[in-house]
């Protein structure tokens, strides 16, 4: 099952939100008001929980990176159904979200994107699952709303900041991209194999492009606007964002592939930064820990999940802060 749901961001932008697989069986009360599958609808918005609302399932939502969107975490979305209320939100400039050229997309934006998607999904209390620009989003937002969140993971983001080197390689990058693509082959083999930013083959980086690309008149083009995407990265790479990540309080997993970007001195650092900081580690992964190594990234999310997330009213997981 895949189903859409509509909500309402920050400046009254559009973000399609996205289910993945059949809700949890969590008994009668907990799939009250599910839509059939396939279904778009629209966010219930906040107000007063009845008790049906109250036995819901944990919610997780879902956070891309840049240049993603909500279907790069299908896979995770549908083992996480079977317990939790799973949700992966296309952020503003990706997916199926709007995308205006001259909008907003600044950090404070992206983080009221999701505040906004947590209130009217009704998932809050959530965990916030990040991967790289996601996950700086989810951990700004833990760190400004922490009635909101109550467990968060960190997969593959820096708390460093990068530096205008950084954002000059990232734009002659994007020059050097061979588009149009003439087949969805071609994408698979270029940023797989072929485009010389990598050091070694990685199919999974071929299949993770090969799902941001529209087929238009000339080829296959991506669905975003470069010219946006580094808009959007350069609100974050000028800046370090460990004050925030200390801010975080709730239980924060962080999770790095052998050869992704966060390197493990910095990634332990952000555990000890963390007030509740735990960390992991995914050999033969690269920076898309999710794609590269589905089940050894499962095998580290999902006790962590289990261990920090509690249905809305029932007792605090072990070690809770009351």
């Amino acid at each position: 099952m895949v189903r859409r749901i509509d909500v309402t961001g920050a400046d009254g932008i559009g973000l399609a939100a996205w289910e993945f697989a059949d809700p949890p069986k969590a008994g009668p009360e907990a799939l009250a008001g599910v839509a059939a599958p396939g279904a778009t609808e629209q966010a219930p918005g906040s107000g007063r929980r009845t008790d049906t609302q109250r036995r819901k399932p944990p919610g997780v939502l879902l956070l891309h990176g840049l240049m993603g969107r909500a279907s790069h975490w299908a896979g995770t979305a549908r083992w996480l159904a079977d317990r939790y209320r799973a949700v992966a939100l296309d952020q503003r400039g990706h997916g199926r979200s709007d995308k205006p050229q001259e909008g907003r997309y600044d950090r404070e934006a992206f983080v009221a994107d999701a505040e906004a998607a947590l209130e009217q999904l009704e998932l809050a209390p959530v965990a916030l699952v990040g991967h790289a620009m996601g996950a700086l989003t989810a951990w700004q937002l833990a760190a400004k709303r922490p009635d909101l969140v109550q467990a968060l993971v960190i997969s593959d983001m820096r708390a460093s900041a990068l530096g205008e080197q950084s954002q000059r390689e990232w734009e002659e990058w994007f020059k050097s991209w061979p588009v149009p693509f003439a087949t969805l082959a071609d994408v698979r083999r270029w940023f797989g194999e072929d485009d010389p930013a990598l050091e070694r083959s990685r199919p999974s980086r071929g299949e993770f492009f090969a799902e941001v690309m529209s087929e238009r008149e000339d080829g296959w083009r991506p669905t975003f606007s470069p010219e946006v995407m580094m808009r959007v990265r350069e609100t974050w790479v000028h800046d370090a964002h460990w004050d925030e990540l200390a801010q975080v309080r709730c239980p924060t997993l962080v999770v790095r592939g052998l050869d992704g970007e966060l390197g493990r001195a910095e990634a332990q650092e952000m555990v000890r930064v963390l007030p509740r900081g735990i960390y992991a580690e995914v050999t033969e992964a690269g920076h898309l820990i999710h794609y590269d190594q589905p089940d050894d990234w499962r095998r580290v999310v999902e006790p962590f999940l289990q261990a920090t997330l509690t249905l809305p009213g029932g007792p605090p997981p072990p070690g809770a802060t009351p």
